[in-house]
């Protein structure tokens, strides 16, 4: 079964693993649409237009790892789609690991990608194998930014923002509700030193004229991929959607559990956070529109003598994630990533690289790019 397909996507029951289906039907890549429900699975991969063109196949599978490990066995690359991932994420990479599988997801929890990064960083190493948590556009778009920042030499510090238009699936709810009970970091004379957790900006978006709030949105994963790059002594990010009243209730639902939620035991904080997320999405969205659905990933880099500042335009979010996610497949199916073991998408891949597929897919503007020195 696998040895036909070498990449299994886990988790198509949602908007994004359709995606990622999507665009590897996109680059021709055969591929197993995996999940808990094999006929919830079926139902979302039988909308995918083009999918009689494709060579794929629906499993069902337990999230167990003893099930995931007979399932990846033969496969090259898992895509993992079932999130949150801190809390359901450690059965899928342990195992890719026994099955000897490459391992990204869509992650936007920076507890989870640094856990990853701790616990099975030097293990997927040691098998040459790639370990790219968060591979998405929040926000692997932003760090494609950010590299082409530093190309100038010489910058240090990024200040990066990332917003979007649009309203997040079920899944990414269930996400930022998770990380509302964890520690945020950012990166400072590279050391992590934690946000707290109802820090807010008003912020200019570049290209408009109405300025937007921001918040630390988990603390990313730039602070974590910038770590022990020597380019990058501090790295601090900050985001959003560009509609100001949601901002506004993230805002106000981030001191609520500053107040009200976090001193409570940890069981409770979970019951309580997902019912409260429960009630903010519970359907698919309807699929992104480009006149809609917009991004803006803006990096200043600064240094003692040199700025530079680089934002990418883009659209529809998940599309993004989706093609990136398939673009790692597909080229993983051909030659090794740049580096192994805990990797970003731009470590593993390059940036230009990426950038190049997502601008022959028309899902951004090429980068505006301003330098002083």
């Amino acid at each position: 079964m696998s040895d036909k397909r070498p990449v299994v996507v886990y988790g198509v029951s949602g908007y994004t693993g359709r995606l990622v289906c999507e665009y590897l039907r996109e680059y021709n890549v055969p591929f197993i649409a995996a999940g808990r429900d094999k006929a919830k699975v079926q139902a979302v991969v039988d909308k995918i237009p083009g999918i009689e063109t494709a060579d794929y196949e629906v499993v069902e599978v337990e999230h167990t790892v003893e099930a995931l490990t007979k399932l990846f066995k033969g496969a090259r690359f898992v895509s993992n789609m079932v999130g949150p991932f801190i809390k359901y994420g450690s059965e899928v990479v342990e195992a890719c690991l026994a099955a000897g599988c490459h391992y990204s997801d869509t992650t936007g929890e920076q507890d989870w990608v640094l856990h990853a990064q701790k616990t099975w960083g030097d293990k997927f190493a040691a098998k040459g194998l790639l370990l790219a948590p968060n591979i998405a556009q929040m926000y692997t778009t932003g760090e494609i930014a950010a590299n082409i920042c530093l190309e100038t030499p010489g910058l240090d510090t990024l200040d990066i923002l990332v917003f979007w238009k649009g309203f997040p699936t079920y899944a990414s709810t269930q996400t930022i509700f998770t990380i509302l009970k964890a520690n945020w970091y950012y990166l400072e004379q590279n050391k992590f030193v934690e946000w707290d957790v109802t820090a807010r900006a008003d912020v200019v978006v570049p290209g408009q004229h109405e300025t937007a709030i921001a918040v630390p949105w988990g603390g990313t994963a730039h602070p974590v991929w910038f770590k022990n790059d020597p380019r990058v002594q501090s790295c601090r990010v900050l985001g959003g959607v560009l509609a100001r009243p949601v901002m506004e209730g993230v805002v106000q639902t981030t001191q609520m559990v500053k107040e009200q939620i976090k001193p409570l035991p940890p069981d409770q904080q979970e019951k309580a956070l997902a019912d409260i997320a429960a009630t903010v999405q519970a359907a698919m969205p309807p699929r992104e529109n480009p006149r809609v659905n917009t991004s803006i990933d803006s990096v200043y880099a600064s240094g003692p003598l040199g700025r530079a500042h680089c934002v990418i335009h883009g659209n529809c979010n998940y599309k993004q994630t989706g093609m990136l996610q398939a673009y790692a497949a597909y080229s993983l199916l051909q030659t090794p990533p740049r580096k192994v073991g805990f990797a970003s998408g731009c470590q593993a891949f390059g940036h230009r690289e990426l950038l190049g597929q997502l601008r022959s897919f028309g899902l951004v503007m090429n980068p505006i790019l301003t330098i002083h020195t």
